[in-house]
C-alpha cells in the first residue's frame, strides 16, 4: 500500500476519533497532550543522523564533481523566488477577499515569543562541536555546518579518508533504512496527531468566530500546493508532468498538515523526493535540507494573513499600503529564520510580526492563539510542499533527476 495511502486513512481514522471525544474535558486534552509529543518524537527520531550522514557524503560527492556551489545557488534562488511569490500573493489574496473582523474577547496571558536569532547563530558553533549530533531535534543547522565541515575535511586526502567515507557512506545508507521502517509505521502514528488536530478543530468551530479566516487560509492553501506549485514547476521545466511530481509528494503533505512539524516530516520528504520524484541522494540531501530549514514561506505567508487580519479586527481604520508592503517584507525576512521553530513556525512568525510592528499590536496575536494549530498545520503544509517541489526542481536543474515510474511511488 502507498505510504499516502496509510497516511489517509489514518488520518481519517483519527479525524473520526478527535471528534467523538469530548474536547470540553482537560483529562481528554492531557492525555492527548502527551501522546500528541510521543507521536511527534517518534517521526523526529532518525532526522538528525539521516540528516547528517547523507549530507556528509553528499556535499563531498558534490565538491568532488565541482557541483556542490551551483547546486547550492540554485536552490537558494528557487527558495528566495518562491518566499516572495508565496508571501506576497497571499497578502494580495487577504486584501481582495478580506475575512470577517474577530471579536476581541479572548483574553490570554502575554508570552514572550521570539526568534532568538543571537541564539540561534552561537548555536552554529557549540564550544563542543559534537553537541551539534546531541541535541532535542529542534535546530538542525548546527548539524549542517558540521557535516559540511567534516566533508570537506574528507576532501584534503583521500589516503585517510577512505574508511570515514566508507563508514559515512554505509551510516547514511542504514539511517535512510531506519528512517524509511518509520515512515511506513506513521499511518498509526497520524492516528494520534490527527485525533488530536480534531479536538482542537471542533472546540475551534464551536467558537464560531474564525470560520472565515479558516475558509481563507484553507482554501488558498489548496489552491497554491495542488494547483500554482505544480504550474510553476510546468513553467521551469516545461517537459515535466507537474502532477505526477505532486501526487510523488502526498505522503508528506498528509504527515506535514497533520504534524505541523517540519522535523517530523524531514524523513519522510527525503524518501518521497528521493523515490518518487526521483532526485539523486547527493542532490536530495542538499536540496532538501536547504529548503526545510530556509524554505519556510508557506509559514510566514500564514502569520502576513493573520496579522493583516488581527490589525482589521482591531481598527476600523484599515491597513494602508506601507503598512501592507512592511509587512510583506518583514514576513519575507522571517521566513528564512525560522530554523529553531520547525513545529510552531507561523505561529512564532505571527507573534514577532505583531512585535515588530508595535503600535500596540504586540499582543494582537493572542487572539488567534485558539486557532494556532491550525496556523501551524496550513504553514506546514505549504513548506512541505513547497520544499519537495523546490528540490525537484533544483535536482532536475542541476542534472541530478531521473523520472520514475508511478508504479513504483512508495
Amino acid at each position: 500500500m502507498k505510504i499516502w495511502v496509510k497516511l489517509l486513512i489514518g488520518s481519517i481514522l483519527g479525524i473520526v476519533l478527535g471528534f467523538l471525544l469530548p474536547y470540553e474535558k482537560q483529562s481528554v486534552i492531557s492525555v492527548m497532550v502527551w501522546l500528541e509529543q510521543m507521536a511527534l518524537h517518534i517521526g523526529r527520531y532518525t532526522a538528525v543522523p539521516l540528516l547528517f550522514f547523507s549530507l556528509v557524503i553528499a556535499i563531498y560527492e558534490l565538491r568532488q564533481d565541482k557541483e556542490f556551489w551551483p547546486l547550492v545557488g540554485r536552490s537558494f534562488l528557487l527558495i528566495v523566488g518562491g518566499a516572495a511569490f508565496i508571501i506576497f500573493s497571499g497578502i494580495i489574496v487577504t486584501l481582495l477577499f478580506s475575512p470577517a473582523r474577530i471579536p476581541i474577547l479572548i483574553e490570554e496571558q502575554f508570552e514572550t515569543v521570539s526568534l532568538d536569532v543571537s541564539g540561534m547563530a552561537l548555536g552554529l558553533f557549540p564550544s563542543n562541536l559534537f553537541s551539534a549530533l546531541v541535541n532535542d531535534g529542534q535546530y538542525l543547522l548546527p548539524a549542517w555546518f558540521l557535516a559540511f565541515f567534516l566533508a570537506m575535511g574528507l576532501g584534503l586526502d583521500r589516503n585517510y579518508s577512505k574508511p570515514v567515507l566508507s563508514i559515512g557512506d554505509s551510516l547514511s545508507r542504514v539511517f535512510y533504512q531506519i528512517a524509511a521502517f518509520f515512515s511506513e509505521i506513521l499511518a498509526l502514528v497520524i492516528i494520534v496527531l490527527t485525533a488530536y488536530w480534531a479536538i482542537r478543530y471542533n472546540a475551534v468551530l464551536h467558537a464560531n468566530v474564525f470560520r472565515d479566516l479558516i475558509l481563507l487560509l484553507g482554501i488558498f492553501a489548496l489552491i497554491l500546493g495542488f494547483g500554482v506549485f505544480p504550474l510553476f514547476l510546468f513553467f521551469l521545466q516545461p517537459k515535466t508532468n507537474p502532477w505526477v511530481s505532486l501526487y510523488g509528494s502526498l505522503g508528506a503533505a498528509f504527515a506535514g498538515f497533520f504534524s505541523g512539524d517540519m522535523n517530523f516530516t524531514l524523513p519522510v520528504i527525503y524518501r518521497h523526493v528521493k523515490e518518487n520524484l526521483g532526485v539523486r541522494r547527493r542532490a536530495n540531501s542538499v536540496a532538501v535540507s536547504l529548503c526545510s530549514i530556509f524554505g519556510r514561506a508557506g509559514s510566514a505567508m500564514v502569520a502576513a494573513i493573520s496579522f493583516i487580519v488581527i490589525i482589521k479586527s482591531y481598527s476600523s481604520l484599515g491597513i494602508s499600503m506601507p503598512d501592507v508592503i512592511t509587512i510583506g517584507l518583514r514576513a519575507f525576512l522571517i521566513s528564512f529564520m525560522l530554523a529553531g521553530h520547525p513545529g510552531n513556525g507561523a505561529y512564532t512568525a505571527l507573534a514577532v510580526l505583531g512585535m515588530g510592528y508595535g503600535r500596540g499590536f504586540e499582543a494582537g496575536y493572542l487572539i488567534l492563539k485558539p486557532m494556532a494549530f491550525y496556523l501551524v498545520a496550513v504553514g506546514t503544509f505549504l513548506d512541505v510542499l513547497f520544499c519537495c517541489f523546490t528540490s525537484y526542481a533544483a535536482g532536475k536543474w542541476s542534472g541530478f533527476q531521473e523520472d520514475k515510474d508511478m508504479r513504483h511511488f512508495i
